[in-house]
């Protein structure tokens, strides 16, 4: 069920085929935009998916989920249970410390945490191993600056504040925002991944779809106020989205406007939710606006230059540069001739890897089954593919530590190149295809495999070993 109006774009004050060039402009970058949504005026005026993704399906979104948490953290503020200036220490054991806590340590405050000024010199997300103690690591590193000294991007300091909210409520991160925010917006598909501790991870791993970031959107550009009811106090977004701290050492020109409480400043006195490979959720005040993407990009600034250069004329009445719009918008499967089949042989793979594969067998009648680990690492999951359209299954976590929090939703195909079987795999609730070139010589398979995006390397070559290669009965 829609929770939002839905008007066209003449109704209020924009061009249709001003927006049609807008989607065809994101159509022909280099960025993939998987599901588009603009809301005017709080109503929607444009949406639009990019087949095989959906707009009803959740969306992992990355650091987007850092403004969530700040909300979480603006309402607890409001309940009384914690302010800015508390002290991090203050919220945990004396095992959880260093044995001697430092000047720096014992200065950093909520508002440096939720700043990204905790005085680290580089973002302290990486040591926090993913199965030991989060908390205890954090408070163990060094703090090798004066906290609110410089904004240094920190995914770990967002982990810290879930962590201390969990301290204060007795309740995860998801759980204490599902009453109070997520259900007034009509939120229920939400999923939040929690670490190996028992704590809503904060910084990354939530999961919503497309409208539900278009009605998160609309509250902030409404101040906290949601169907009358002020849901979050003005107050807190007002200064969440103002610049607290200066970021000129940032690169990408929307990225050096300054830092609020977990969101960015951008040009044309925007802010915006952004996660990485182009999850933006960007507000626009002063044209009552609201632009929510969900992609895969290795270059996010791309979407917002294209934001700026056809969608902010034509909210400001100006004429758009003319881009046509394609008569329908896919990501289709790659073209070309269908894969040889092969004997049936499964090879098995124990080289970790990017993508989790674990092993592979093609049948004579040239389909692939493809098996990854799962997310747990006790056992794995099969996912099978063959010429023609995308063929949809479903699967656990997969792609590994580049995926982790990935869907249960996957779109296959394959296609044959010089002899070698060319799979590809789209995960559509999140950004990651992985292309996955399977060529057997020898009773060997070698695998070239390619992500679109990652935080890790994006190509890995694999060679089965051969003493565990089997065939099938």
């Amino acid at each position: 069920m829609s929770r939002l109006s839905r008007s066209t774009p003449d109704a209020q004050g924009l061009s249709a085929a001003a927006l049609d060039s807008f989607v065809g402009a994101l159509d022909a970058a280099e960025s993939e935009i998987q599901t588009l949504m603009v809301l005017r005026h709080g109503q929607v005026v444009l949406e639009q998916s990019w087949e095989p993704y959906r707009p009803d399906d959740r969306h992992l979104l990355f650091s987007v989920s850092k403004s969530f948490t700040s909300t979480a953290i603006g309402l607890a503020i409001d309940a009384g249970l914690l302010s800015l200036d508390d002290p991090v220490i203050s919220f945990f054991n004396a095992d959880e410390l260093p044995e001697t806590v430092s000047d720096n340590l014992a200065a950093m405050t909520v508002r440096h945490l939720l700043t990204m000024t905790t005085g680290h010199s580089k973002d302290t997300v990486d040591a926090l191993s993913r199965d030991r103690r989060m908390v205890k690591i954090f408070l163990g590193l060094d703090v090798e600056n004066e906290p609110g000294s410089q904004f240094v991007y920190n995914s770990g300091a967002t982990y810290m504040l879930s962590a201390i909210l969990q301290r204060l409520t007795g309740e995860r991160l998801l759980d204490y925002l599902r009453p109070r925010l997520f259900e007034p917006l009509g939120i229920s598909e939400a999923t939040w991944q929690v670490s190996k501790e028992g704590v809503t991870v904060g910084g990354w791993g939530l999961s919503v779809n497309t409208e539900s970031l278009a009605c998160f959107g609309q509250l902030l550009l409404q101040h906290g106020v949601w169907e009358g009811e002020q849901l979050v106090p003005a107050e807190w977004f007002e200064a969440a989205s103002s610049k607290q701290v200066p970021n000129e050492n940032e690169e990408n020109p929307d990225s050096h406007q300054g830092y609020g409480f977990q969101y960015w400043r951008g040009r044309h006195n925007t802010y915006r939710a952004d996660g990485a490979f182009g999850q933006f959720v960007i507000i626009v005040p002063e044209h009552d606006a609201v632009v929510v993407t969900t992609s895969a990009s290795n270059n996010a600034q791309e979407i917002m230059n294209v934001v700026w250069d056809h969608l902010l004329p034509a909210l400001e009445g100006k004429d758009v540069p003319t881009v046509p719009r394609p008569a329908k918008l896919e990501l289709p499967p790659p073209s070309g001739p269908a894969p040889a089949g092969g004997d049936g042989t499964t090879y098995r793979f124990s080289e970790r890897n990017n993508a989790g594969l674990k092993a592979v067998r093609i049948d004579a009648d040239g389909t692939g089954t493809f098996s990854f680990e799962d997310p747990d690492g006790n056992g794995t999951h099969d996912l099978v593919c063959a010429a023609g359209d995308w063929r949809e299954q479903s699967a656990p976590d997969a792609l590994g530590d580049a995926g982790a929090g990935t869907g249960d939703r996957v779109v296959t195909s394959a296609v044959g190149v010089d002899g070698a079987f060319v799979a590809t795999l789209r995960w559509v609730e999140t950004p990651f295809l992985a292309s996955l070139s399977c060529r057997g010589t020898d009773g060997t398979m070698t695998v070239e495999g390619k992500l679109n995006v990652s935080f890790g390397p994006t190509e890995f070559t694999l060679s089965s070993d051969s003493s565990e290669a089997m065939s099938q009965s």
